[in-house]
């Protein structure tokens, strides 16, 4: 199983090796074509709105939405990449024009924990992965949810992890640590 990483900027070493350690090739996704050449996509953490803007600019924002459209293309964002699978953004989204993917039904607030120096590692029950060490860096939070979108985990009263059939959304760095468990969960919804 060939499954990519969004290679445009944020933490892809993380994740390639993760999925590597979970015996799936893993690449780096950074052209167009390269989404076609995939069964799945991570978009990693790092910095939303450049995330965001480089995703559109360089058109893979609408091949990765027209293979969820079309072939329930399973994709897994990350930390920013939760808040690029939002269909509604907060206050911070709005004022700085942030681009999202709209690709799961949920509003999501940005830096939700507090910035970079209030960073935070904690554990996480998760359906399906339980006792998970998380690590949270200016971490988002989803604010609601509807349609088909599931809630998978909360921490502090906030809902850090959803899935929507083939779609899955973490708020945590689940790449940094070791535990490959997230991975083995998006890997498995890949095989349904």
């Amino acid at each position: 199983m060939r499954v990519g990483v969004l290679a445009l900027q944020g933490d892809v070493e993380e994740h390639l090796a993760m999925l590597q350690k979970c015996g799936a090739e893993a690449v780096r996704v950074r052209h167009m074509k390269d989404v076609d050449a995939v069964s799945a996509l991570i978009i990693p953490g790092g910095e939303s709105t450049t995330i965001g803007k480089l995703i559109h600019e360089s058109g893979i924002a609408d091949v990765v939405k027209k293979r969820v459209v079309k072939e329930q293309f399973p994709v897994w964002g990350t930390c920013a990449g939760l808040v690029l699978m939002a269909k509604k953004g907060d206050g911070q989204v709005k004022k700085t024009g942030q681009q999202l993917l709209g690709l799961m039904d949920f509003e999501v607030e940005r830096n939700a924990f507090g910035r970079q120096r209030e960073s935070f590692e904690a554990e996480v029950e998760m359906d399906g992965v339980r006792n998970f060490q998380a690590y949270f860096i200016r971490a988002p939070a989803i604010t609601k949810v509807w349609g088909g979108c599931k809630v998978l985990a909360r921490f502090d009263g906030k809902i850090v992890a959803a899935e929507e059939g083939s779609l899955l959304a973490t708020a945590f760095h689940p790449e940094i640590g070791g535990d490959a468990r997230v991975h083995e969960y998006f890997l498995a919804k890949i095989k349904k």
